[in-house]
């Protein structure tokens, strides 16, 4: 290659200011190799090469330089190749004439290889470094060719886990529905709709009682296993009727179930009488509930514990009671109704009466209709009945904690028109006509509380019985 002094080189590329290059021209192998003897003579800059200079155009050079020719050219290309791949375009500083090059000049042969420089039309302002665009993840997105049919993949099929979970369902609501009847069923079997209306028909004075003690029983024979046994304490003065409720529980138990219901009738006066142990009278009641539990508990029913005069038993029967109703007992103890008939609070149930005398429940109507008067002053009632529970309770776990666990039912004292219907009842049982007038003069006989114009009877209904045997 021959760059001369004019303002073009042979090859065409515009050089105005170049100084002729003192290499001899030799034709490059490739079209590569021209590119690079180009650059490499700009590069050069028109300093003196390491290379002797060659006698003339015809003279024939030694046979040792155009091998030594070859290698430079083949080094400073390699130099320019490794600086153009180390290096980003545009990082170096601008090139200027005269500046050389590593590699390609023997003044610099240890030049700075971090600002290579070579021809391009192009400033190195202008090139700018490519950023890599980020791939943006394509969410896989199931299409339906529109003119096949559309069915869903296999992953997105109904599994046949959900049948089997709608079948258990299934399963699970047939037998909730078949233990509600199942509820119902166990509940009429002792037939508390006619126990309700005898114990309406026989008892007078008490609808409150009569209706709490059905409400309760029915709720608990609604089934037959239990958590934890039904303690019934009725309170009241002597003479109210709470003997009589329990003997016709107990006749109702026996005769309503086929084969009898277990019951078992325990009076404090007449089992355990003043002189006997204790203790004896414990195990004798321990031995008495064990057995009817077990009977019961092999016909499927539930047993009734009847204790009157409760307040005649000793400590050490109270704490058996309580001990049969702890959850750390057998199952078979839990399914069974535990009463007990007490005077204890009697005075305090008689306070409270005579006390709230404006309060107490209204009569029914002959027609069973109840006018506005009657509903709030039965309104007022229940809530003054719920306040005498209380009191109660409060004043009976003082005595004993078994009357913690226990639903206390209390009875009230009886007005004279409920003792007349006691002295009635009592003579048509007697084979007496029941005369009204008679009867009445029966009841003015006995003793009576006066307050806000109402009578109540002192010892309610119990000196009936010896009245009506003097007729």
């Amino acid at each position: 290659m021959c760059c001369g002094s004019s303002s073009t080189c042979t090859t065409g590329w515009p050089r105005p200011s170049w100084k002729p290059c003192a290499r001899r021209w030799s034709p490059p192998a490739r079209e590569g190799d021209l590119h690079a003897e180009r650059c490499l003579c700009a590069m050069d800059g028109g300093q003196p090469s390491l290379e002797p200079a060659a006698a003339g155009p015809g003279t024939p050079g030694p046979s040792v330089i155009a091998p030594l020719r070859a290698v430079l050219r083949l080094r400073r290309r390699v130099c320019l190749l490794r600086t153009r791949r180390l290096l980003p375009p545009g990082t170096g500083p601008a090139s200027g004439a005269g500046t050389p090059r590593p590699g390609c000049s023997s003044r610099a042969p240890h030049a700075d290889l971090g600002r290579p420089q070579f021809f391009t039309f192009d400033g190195p302002a202008e090139l700018q470094p490519r950023t890599p665009r980020k791939r943006r993840r394509r969410s896989r997105v199931v299409l339906y060719p529109e003119t096949s049919r559309k069915c869903r993949p296999h992953a997105e099929r109904r599994s046949r886990a959900q049948r089997c979970l709608l079948l258990l369902v299934a399963i699970v609501g047939f037998q909730v529905l078949n233990a509600i009847e199942n509820l119902d069923d166990n509940a009429q079997r002792y037939d508390l709709d006619g126990l309700e209306k005898a114990l309406q028909r026989a008892v007078f004075g008490q609808p409150a009682a009569v209706g709490r003690i059905v409400a309760l029983l029915r709720d608990y024979l609604a089934t037959h296993v239990h958590s934890r046994a039904l303690l019934l304490a009725l309170h009241g003065p002597s003479g109210v009727g709470k003997s009589h409720v329990g003997r016709l529980l107990a006749r109702h138990f026996r005769a309503a179930l086929e084969g009898g219901a277990p019951v078992v009738q325990y009076h404090a006066r007449h089992h355990c009488p003043e002189p006997r142990a204790a203790q004896a009278c414990r195990e004798e009641l321990a031995a008495l509930v064990a057995d009817v539990v077990a009977r019961a508990e092999a016909e499927e029913k539930t047993p009734l514990v009847v204790l009157d005069e409760a307040e005649l038993l000793p400590p050490a029967l109270l704490d058996e009671l309580h001990s049969l109703l702890q959850p750390q007992r057998a199952h078979r103890f839990h399914n069974a109704i535990y009463v007990l008939l007490s005077s204890a609070g009697g005075s305090e149930i008689t306070r409270f009466v005579l006390q709230n005398a404006s309060r107490a429940l209204p009569q029914p109507r002959s027609d069973g209709a109840r006018d506005a008067h009657g509903d709030r002053a039965g309104a007022a009632a229940a809530q003054a009945e719920e306040e005498l529970r209380a009191r109660l309770r409060a004043l009976l776990v003082r005595e004993h904690p078994l009357w913690q666990a226990a639903a206390i039912v209390p009875f009230l004292l009886l007005d004279k028109q409920d003792v007349v219907s006691c002295f009635r009842d009592e003579m048509a049982g007697e084979g007496f006509f029941p005369e009204p007038a008679r009867a009445e003069l029966l009841a003015a006989q006995l003793s009576y509380y006066r307050v806000a114009g109402r009578e109540f009877a002192v010892t309610g209904c119990k000196q009936v019985v010896a009245r009506v045997n003097l007729l």
